[in-house]
């Protein structure tokens, strides 16, 4: 992976893990994933009045990738539901960069070195290991499996958007096509939290618009790298947010166990580091 491609990627990392820590550290948690979708909305139609139209041959793909964020968060919210956040985003992710190395060998004909392969596999099991030592509810293997298929959910669009904008001649085109396309995660969330919408402090408005920058920032910023490096390397170097919203947990919000954590993390830098030498 070159250099470029490496700090785009951990700076989307970095961006990721900042909204999903406003996410968490708010009591209005829908209202606030409302206003990130609506301000993704927005950066996206600035982009598409800006820009170039995406090639005819990379629409398809925001179609269908449109199409699989719609599941992926139905999955999202059916895995929470029956298991714990803790449980759950570890899973989903964990599994994300190994199905995204495997998609792109497949579908887009990416051959990765051994190294890198195994560079993929250390991050995986880094990010897999937060949820190893937490218990269980009787729910286990529907969560389970509600977590997998989220996972691949994630590898699913994260391997459609590689392709996409490969073929779309311009990434800001494509980026800001797929931002206003998923306009409907705004809608939905705005008509069932309507009735709080007037009630809720000027200071929720603040972190969801915030929160929306960084979620805008974190993934364009992934989808512009998939067009300089590999579709696996740059998954699994972008799922290192997972532990910098771990590390977050620990030094902001006193989460515990923090040293199981800290080993996750380690891990995970290992494997960043072989992926940024090898692949």
């Amino acid at each position: 992976m070159t250099a470029t491609a490496m700090v785009l990627v951990l700076t989307a990392a970095v961006f990721h893990a900042g909204w999903n820590a406003l996410i968490k550290g708010t009591s209005e948690r829908m209202i606030v994933l409302g206003l990130i979708s609506a301000v993704n909305v927005a950066v996206g139609f600035g982009l598409i009045c800006m820009v170039p139209l995406p090639a005819s041959a990379s629409w398809p793909y925001i179609a269908a990738s449109t199409v699989i964020h719609f599941a992926y968060y139905g999955f999202l919210l059916l895995s929470y539901r029956l298991g714990d956040l803790s449980q759950m985003y570890p899973v989903a992710r964990g599994i994300a960069p190994i199905l995204v190395a495997l998609g792109a060998y497949f579908f887009a004909g990416e051959q990765l070195p051994l190294a890198a392969w195994v560079g993929i596999l250390i991050v995986s099991f880094g990010i897999s290991l937060l949820a190893w030592g937490v218990e269980w509810s009787r729910t286990g293997g529907k969560a389970l499996t509600a977590a997998l298929v989220t996972g691949f959910m994630i590898a699913s669009y994260s391997v459609v958007d590689g392709i996409g904008v490969r073929l779309a001649e311009g990434a800001l085109g494509y980026i800001g096509w797929l931002f206003l396309f998923e306009g409907y995660v705004a809608i939905f969330i705005f008509y069932r939290e309507r009735a709080k919408l007037k009630e809720v402090e000027r200071s929720i408005y603040r972190i969801g618009i915030l929160g929306g920058l960084l979620s805008a920032g974190a993934y364009g910023l992934v989808i512009f790298a998939k067009t300089l490096a590999p579709l696996g390397s740059v998954s699994a170097v972008r799922e290192s947010s997972v532990i910098i919203t771990a590390l977050l947990g620990v030094v902001l919000l006193g989460e515990r166990p923090w040293k199981l954590r800290v080993v996750a993390a380690l891990l995970v830098a290992c494997g960043v580091v072989v992926l940024s030498v090898f692949a």
